[in-house]
């Protein structure tokens, strides 16, 4: 796995959020019989990946379709990312993506926006435009992340007797911490490039 591959992995991974996710995935499912509750998450996964897979290759097009820049991109998955990482840091009693009600969740709000939110989508199209000559790297990456959060998820309820939800809060609010500077560096990256293009023209 190059450098690249690896970042792009844990950038991923971080912006997905798995570790964060169990304690929702716990309370959203905790009226389905355990024997339901795999298939969901399972399903729920799937359906995930097919819609970032889904915006990743088709991320150039869609910009272009609405005359969107890379820069704006950028800066707006940088804002995106920020917020999302202060609310891991700082939790709130209804969680990082608002409260979530009982029964069998059908995309929402599993697929979406937990593992595939505004950030997760807005990163997938910032990686497809930003590396277009190395998209096969980005799926990879992709594949890797999900395969990951997929684990993670469908182990959620032995992580959460294992670990316990202290340990699962403190995990989610350091995950919160490094998803911040990443946040910081994409905006200032799309700011960045802003500027010398402003500069160049």
């Amino acid at each position: 796995m190059t450098a690249a591959l690896f970042s792009t992995t844990i950038l991923l991974l971080l912006v997905v959020d798995p570790f964060g996710n169990v304690p929702l995935v716990v309370s959203t499912l905790a009226k389905l019989p355990p024997a339901r509750r795999q298939r969901v998450i399972l399903r729920e996964c799937i359906f995930a990946y097919g819609i970032l897979l889904l915006f990743m290759l088709g991320g150039r097009a869609f910009l272009e379709l609405l005359h969107l820049s890379d820069e704006s991109l950028a800066i707006a998955g940088g804002v995106i990312l920020f917020l999302i990482a202060l609310r891991m840091v700082f939790p709130r009693p209804e969680g990082v993506f608002g409260a979530v009600e009982g029964g069998e969740p059908l995309l929402v709000p599993l697929a979406i926006p937990m593992i595939a939110g505004p950030s997760a989508i807005a990163t997938v199209m910032l990686l497809a435009t930003r590396n277009a000559g190395h998209l096969t790297d980005a799926i990879i990456a992709l594949t890797l992340a999900m395969a990951f959060t997929t684990a993670v998820l469908l182990a959620s309820y032995k992580l959460q007797d294992v670990l316990g939800e202290r340990a699962m809060v403190a995990l989610e609010r350091l995950m919160g911490l490094v998803l911040t500077a990443l946040a910081v560096e994409m905006l200032l990256g799309g700011v960045r490039n802003f500027v010398t293009s402003l500069t160049i023209h």
